[in-house]
């Protein structure tokens, strides 16, 4: 399940005008004022990554009314192994994930324990069972208590699957009514965040797979919520704005895609690499199309955690990329059905194995703007209720699926 970065860079023949963080610049969203970037003075909104309240009623409506697709998703996730009563953590002291088929110590624990904690939280969401605060609590408890550092040459990558699942359960619990995470623990856990995983999620590493960085980005703005740090939150914006545009192609672009800021090669034969052998670009694609549907889902859904959590502090990124997500979407979607690729894509032969990806994008553009993604709704429907790809995207169905929230 790892993805192993490619350090090619992409072709510096178009420059990439990375937008400047303004506190400037706000814009009206429907009813609401977004800005794009945080005040420095203001406080953060809790909860608020990836879900923010008004979605979390949401969920506990609609489940406890027993309407489609969200019950099936509900039973799903408790019926999971990580919705378990019985469900036991298993800590490590040094998370250790090197590439192929090197022995690997705590990697999939890690990244389970996680999930396991954030099902937990959504089940004491919905159904206000103390059990399942107090397990949710336990899972996080043990890690904080044990947890040092990450190694090897996938840490980057593991810490930012693990990161931005803890920081989602730790946002719940911590503000959930009557879940009663003691203040101690609450501060081992940030400690923890900061410690072991905020310094590999926010190393710049513009030459390897998009994939990584955004996922990346996806932690380090989860925690950064989670911690109040304002500093780390304007970087993980900085970040999205750098990557997004190199990553999913629009026509306006140019003749050859963006580049990531920063990225060490400038000639077309290592542009044609980075891009998997790929050589004519339309709107939609991405990156790693041509390497596989799945990394281009893991992209699809950190791109939109990313815009989902700064949404929720008030920071429309999404405004700055729905042309190309709504593209990306579409783009996928309809080969992820079954449709022949044409022979100047991928050769003629794509990867279908895009995992649980969509929601979180879609849902903003269907029920936030109205916007229409045919290809995109149809495979959603199809596929629901979307559960969890044991990495780190878990039950969006439940919490995004129709929920645009606040």
């Amino acid at each position: 399940m790892r993805s192993v970065p490619r350090r090619a860079a992409a072709l510096l023949l178009v420059p990439l005008l990375t937008a400047a963080v303004a506190s400037c610049g706000a814009t009206e969203t429907g009813s609401r004022t977004m800005a794009r970037a945080l005040p420095p003075d203001a406080s953060f909104t809790h909860p608020g990554v990836l879900v923010d309240k008004a979605q979390l009623d949401a969920v506990r409506k609609n489940v406890t009314a027993g309407k489609q697709p969200w019950l099936k998703a509900y039973l799903d996730m408790r019926d999971s192994k990580y919705g378990s009563y019985k469900y036991a953590p298993e800590p490590y002291e040094h998370v250790d994930c090197p590439w192929g088929d090197k022995p690997a110590h705590g990697c999939v624990e890690e990244r389970q324990d996680a999930i396991a904690a954030y099902t937990q939280a959504l089940l004491y969401s919905v159904t206000g069972k103390q059990q399942h605060a107090l397990k949710a609590r336990e899972i996080m408890d043990a890690w904080s208590a044990k947890i040092k550092r990450h190694t090897e040459e996938d840490a980057g990558l593991q810490t930012a699957w693990a990161g931005s699942t803890w920081a989602r359960a730790a946002e719940i619990v911590r503000y959930a009514p009557g879940a009663g995470w003691p203040a101690d623990r609450v501060q081992r856990f940030e400690r923890m965040l900061r410690t072991a995983y905020q310094p590999q999620v926010t190393q710049n590493l513009p030459d390897y797979n998009g994939n990584w960085d955004l996922a990346m980005t996806d932690a380090a703005i989860g925690i950064a919520v989670f911690t109040n740090d304002h500093k780390a939150f304007d970087a993980a914006l900085k970040r999205f704005r750098n990557r997004v545009p190199a990553y999913f192609y629009l026509e306006k672009d140019g003749q050859v895609p963006l580049t990531p800021a920063g990225s060490t090669v400038n000639t077309p034969q290592k542009l044609t690499t980075y891009w998997f052998k790929q050589t004519r670009f339309k709107d939609g694609l991405a990156q790693e199309t041509c390497r596989n549907f799945k990394h281009v889902g893991y992209s699809l859904a950190a791109t939109a955690h990313i815009a989902e959590t700064a949404w929720h502090q008030g920071v429309d990124l999404y405004g700055e990329v729905k042309d190309r997500l709504k593209a990306a979407l579409d783009f996928h979607a309809r080969y992820q059905m079954g449709e022949n690729p044409p022979a100047w894509l991928c050769g003629g032969k794509v990867d279908r194995n895009m995992g649980p990806d969509l929601e979180v994008a879609l849902n903003h553009l269907e029920n936030r703007l109205d916007v229409k993604v045919p290809y995109a709704h149809k495979l959603a429907e199809e596929t629901r209720p979307a559960g969890t790809d044991d990495l780190f995207v878990s039950w969006e169905t439940l919490t995004h699926a129709g929920n645009p929230g606040a």
